[in-house]
């Protein structure tokens, strides 16, 4: 039979998802991918059923009804602190994960260079094969994960066509600080680069720490592509709701590379989220402190095993340094830890470029009863 494209053959499925599968197998409380075990707020389940029982089941505007988008832009409006027009700056789409690839099509031809932080989500490195773009990795340097400013420069003067930043970041919860942004801003200006954004955990940030939209930055509009999704912020991973923010002139064609991947996101649901978007400010008050207990909860628990972590400043997950346990590699050690620990993690190495196996990343989206559940199997990890 004929050969399978070469770019299916540089890549894995992903990590994150077979580990779920391991943690189903071994019956292990799956800290691996990172969902909620609670469910969405009752209003956005009531809206739901109403959007089903409404008839709302055929296709919706291709990207994005227009009272979603009428919604959305009026809670970027508020948040970014710039005005966000509804039928110009916006397109829905399934999810942060095919907002990004669009962002990533709508802007690279095959071979233009991407640069990504690393540790990065793992998407994005496949974003950029089946762009036919060549990823070009900047290091974030544990255990606090900055970057130095020399290799940031070097990277981007490297000829980039875009630079992707996950803030909060996923794995690694670094929040990136205004300053450290301005660096980067600055440096898009001086190489004419676009900046797509992951903001996906815009709402799950601890204090002291702070959230800064990219776009918002002086003359950072133009060249921000702004990926998000409603999954983290609403606790519905499972609707697949997400949406760029760009210039007028980005989104008329990221919109046109929307329409021909997926064509558009699910009708009721798309209609039913606009009443989340409608909640005040106090539900995303509540969520950050929802999840800085679950934070503090789990890092007791880590606290006790000895191991040495990075205090999340943002998202929900921890890296974990596993390298005391001599594992020449982190998926045997996920493995082994999900069978005999009874708890399911995520290969470090799936969010580094390749030659890193001294972490696990660890997720505290689950009820306290789930975390103390599995904390108390954490502490057979227990050093020293």
């Amino acid at each position: 039979m004929p050969r399978t494209s070469q770019r299916t053959a540089v890549f894995t499925e992903s990590l994150i998802r077979e580990m779920s599968r391991v943690a189903a197998r071994r019956g292990a409380i799956n800290l691996a991918q990172g969902f909620p075990d609670w469910d969405p707020p009752p209003a956005l389940i009531e809206a739901g059923k109403a959007a089903m029982d409404a008839g709302r089941h055929q296709y919706a505007v291709t990207w994005g009804s227009a009272e979603l988008r009428t919604a959305l832009a009026g809670k970027l409006t508020r948040f970014v602190g710039v005005p966000v027009e509804a039928d110009r700056d916006l397109v829905v789409t399934c999810g942060a994960t095919e907002a990004m690839m669009v962002a990533m099509m709508t802007v690279c031809d095959p071979g233009d260079r991407v640069g990504l932080f690393t540790p990065f989500y793992e998407n994005y490195n496949a974003d950029a094969i089946l762009t036919g773009a060549q990823a070009v990795h900047v290091p974030l340097h544990p255990p606090h994960y900055h970057f130095d400013p020399a290799e940031l420069r070097r990277a981007f003067a490297s000829g980039l066509k875009a630079f992707v930043l996950c803030n909060p970041s996923n794995p690694c919860g670094r929040v990136f600080t205004r300053g450290e942004l301005e660096q980067i801003a600055a440096l898009a200006e001086e190489f004419d680069v676009f900046v797509l954004t992951d903001e996906v955990y815009e709402h799950i940030v601890f204090e002291p720490h702070r959230h800064t939209y990219f776009t918002a930055l002086p003359g950072m509009a133009a060249r921000t592509l702004m990926c998000s999704s409603l999954s983290k912020t609403f606790s519905i991973t499972g609707w697949r709701l997400g949406y760029v923010h760009a210039a007028p002139e980005v989104i008329a064609q990221a919109r046109k590379v929307h329409d021909f991947l997926t064509v558009g996101a699910a009708a009721p649901l798309q209609h039913a989220v606009v009443t989340a978007l409608n909640f005040g400010p106090e539900y995303y008050a509540e969520l950050a402190a929802k999840y800085a207990r679950s934070r503090d909860i789990l890092l007791g628990y880590l606290d006790r095993t000895g191991l040495g972590y990075t205090k999340p400043e943002g998202a929900y997950f921890v890296m974990v340094d596993i390298s005391p346990f001599g594992y020449a590699s982190d998926i045997e050690f996920s493995h082994w830890m999900a069978k005999e620990i009874g708890v399911a993690p995520v290969p470090g190495s799936s969010f580094f470029a390749p030659g890193e196996n001294r972490y696990v990343r660890l997720n505290f989206a689950k009820k306290p009863e789930t975390l103390h559940a599995a904390g108390e199997r954490l502490l057979r990890l227990r050093r020293g």
